[in-house]
């Protein structure tokens, strides 16, 4: 009889050193379904808590006496977290709403302001942090806000956003963590927030050139006046003379009743045509100082477009790669420029062959009149420049061709060899004989009575611009 007491005696001490272990088990088992149904984690003193039951729950083994404080301290940190999560989820069930305010259209590297807004509805102080979902390649300053909201308050927080690729791009969410009122657990949530917004290229560079325009100063960028070839005879306006005016054009009446010298100008052959074909393909992916060469293309073609809509020129856009992408008929008029914004914004290269062959077809089946064509590609390769060479060399005649062709820098600076180092010497050897082959294919193509523009993609612009008022001087179109 006394053998069988004592074997239970013994049952009940192991069951009670057991207890804390079953408490610990009741402890960690629902973070894991909490975590898993409702985005809820412990937060750190809520780990601390489980981290001193564990503690605790070791020691009761060793230490028979302290089993009871072991339990007292689950109970307390299980009633604790409990409580704390069903604050919680109460404040955080229907009490919070989140809207987001972005402009639809921004330009590429320029910052801009977004706000997002945030109103607690639930009769509790609500505290946490709040982050915007971000389209990739976009800068947030800051990152993300920390926020204290009393009951039935709003907050509205402001933060600047610089957008590193342009394109088309769809905002979908706002993400918000939620402090538990005694700090034990983290509750994520997502809300959906639709919003779009167009990154387009920077358009700087055009209001700068309208400033200079207006006060005769474009020699400041590059941009130099070309001897015209015969006269135009269309008065157009009377403005100071410049150092570069013909003598022959000053307005002696004009100038004694201002008092200063005044010329007249005249307007120069209005309405012809040029078509942009931008090319999409392999051979734009190289990228300078964070931008592909289909980015500094594209914004020196949108300045040539907008010097030659102020001359009165109807302008259109061709982009393709293994297919056309988009037409824009030329057109003329201010409204135009925005619809090869618009057509040019979204276009990005392609690890793909460009299909010149369907590209100058297409071409010729939608542009019958003489125009000036500008084709910005590069050359790296001999099958690429005889493809190029071919079609441009075809189209010259009907229309006036010009090959835009960019420099690759590396290839420049290699050349440069500072270093009796053997390396870089044979690398100075290779790159010069690639750009032997390149200028040859240069001369080709100006042998084939095509116009060449070479420069390098970070100041294509100037070049380009002169390019196009050499040939309105000359009246080559």
């Amino acid at each position: 009889m006394d053998a069988t007491i004592q074997q239970f005696i013994e049952k009940s001490s192991e069951w009670q050193v057991s207890l804390p272990w079953l408490f610990f088990i009741l402890l960690v088992t629902p973070i894991v379904f909490v975590a898993w149904r409702f985005r809820a984690f412990p937060a750190w003193p809520w780990i601390g808590g489980i981290g001193l039951s564990l503690v605790m729950s070791v020691v009761a083994v060793f230490a028979e006496d302290i089993y009871i404080v072991a339990i007292l301290i689950d109970l307390l940190l299980i009633i604790a977290a409990v409580t704390d999560l069903v604050l919680l989820f109460l404040l955080t069930r229907s009490g919070i709403t989140v809207s987001r305010k972005v402009p639809s259209t921004c330009s590429l590297g320029v910052a801009f302001v977004s706000e997002l807004q945030i109103e607690n509805r639930s009769r509790g102080h609500l505290k946490g942090v709040i982050r915007d979902d971000l389209p990739e390649g976009f800068d947030a300053d800051p990152a993300s806000h920390a926020f204290h909201l009393a009951p039935l308050d709003q907050l509205t927080l402001q933060r600047r956003l610089i957008p590193g690729n342009r394109g088309a791009f769809t905002m979908e969410r706002v993400d918000l963590k939620v402090e538990s009122p005694l700090r034990l657990w983290n509750r994520f949530l997502s809300f959906d927030t639709f919003d779009s917004l167009s990154v387009y290229p920077n358009l700087r560079q055009l209001s700068d050139y309208a400033l200079l325009a207006k006060t005769n100063r474009l020699s400041l960028i590059g941009v130099r006046k070309k001897r015209k070839v015969g006269q135009d005879n269309e008065f157009e306006r009377l403005r100071e003379y410049t150092r570069d005016d013909n003598y022959r054009h000053i307005d002696w009446r004009s100038t004694a009743r201002r008092g200063r010298l005044t010329v007249k100008q005249f307007q120069s052959e209005q309405s012809q045509r040029i078509v942009f074909l931008l090319d999409c393909g392999r051979m734009m992916v190289n990228e300078r100082h964070g931008m592909s060469l289909l980015d500094h293309a594209l914004n020196s073609m949108l300045m040539m477009a907008h010097v030659a809509l102020a001359q009165g020129d109807a302008v259109g856009l061709l982009c393709f790669s293994d297919e056309v992408h988009c037409f824009i008929p030329p057109k003329s008029g201010k409204s135009q420029l925005n619809r090869l914004i618009h057509a040019g914004f979204d276009q990005f290269p392609r690890l793909v062959e460009s299909r010149y062959d369907q590209a100058f077809l297409y071409l010729s089946n939608h542009c019958k009149r003489r125009s000036m064509v500008v084709l910005a590609t590069n050359v790296i390769d001999e099958v690429n420049a005889e493809s190029i060479m071919d079609h441009l060399t075809n189209l010259h005649g009907p229309h006036l061709p010009i090959a835009v062709l960019m420099r690759d820098r590396s290839i420049f600076d290699a050349v440069e060899v500072s270093t009796e180092n053997d390396h870089a010497i044979f690398r100075a050897a290779a790159a010069a004989d690639v750009l032997l082959w390149r200028n040859q294919v240069l001369k080709d193509l100006i042998h084939r009575g095509v116009l060449v523009v070479d420069a390098f993609p970070d100041e294509l612009s100037t070049p380009l611009v002169n390019k196009y008022l050499e040939v309105k001087a000359k009246h080559l179109l």
